[in-house]
């Protein structure tokens, strides 16, 4: 089998095309949830701690030189090496929210396969039951 061929196989296996859908729905869903983070609920953070900006949480790990602004965009500008625990919380929270919706969704959905009734089963094939009504003749 050629290589061209056998891509062709992986590529149009129901698996990989669900895998590059789900890949593609992920992508989205975590700009939503980076939205929801940072345009909700870091804002409402920040209001109930006073103020906090949470994007300019930061060490500067060098000297960083005079007449900037104590901002984390300016401080990365001249280069100076910082600890942007801030940035890192945000991200965290992130990561929890949108761990929290899968765990739901996966929750739901295992629910709702054990909600489905078993499927009664086949009725047996006529030439099942009169082989087995010989096989027991035989045997008395």
């Amino acid at each position: 089998m050629g290589f061209m061929s056998e891509f062709k196989e992986f590529a149009v296996k129901g698996n990989a095309m669900d895998l590059a859908v789900g890949v593609i729905i992920g992508a989205a869903f975590g700009k939503i949830v980076d939205s929801v983070v940072n345009d909700l609920i870091m804002p409402l953070a920040s209001t109930l701690f006073g103020g906090l900006d949470f994007t300019n949480m930061f060490i500067a790990l060098g000297r960083v030189p005079e007449g900037i602004a104590m901002t984390l965009a300016e401080v990365k500008k001249t280069g100076v090496p910082v600890f942007a625990y801030g940035n890192f919380l945000t991200i965290l929270l992130n990561f929890v929210i949108l761990a929290f919706i899968v765990f739901i969704l996966v929750r739901l959905i295992n629910r709702l396969k054990k909600a489905e009734a078993p499927a009664a089963p086949a009725a047996t094939p006529e030439d099942v039951l009169l082989l087995r009504e010989i096989r027991d003749s035989l045997r008395k």
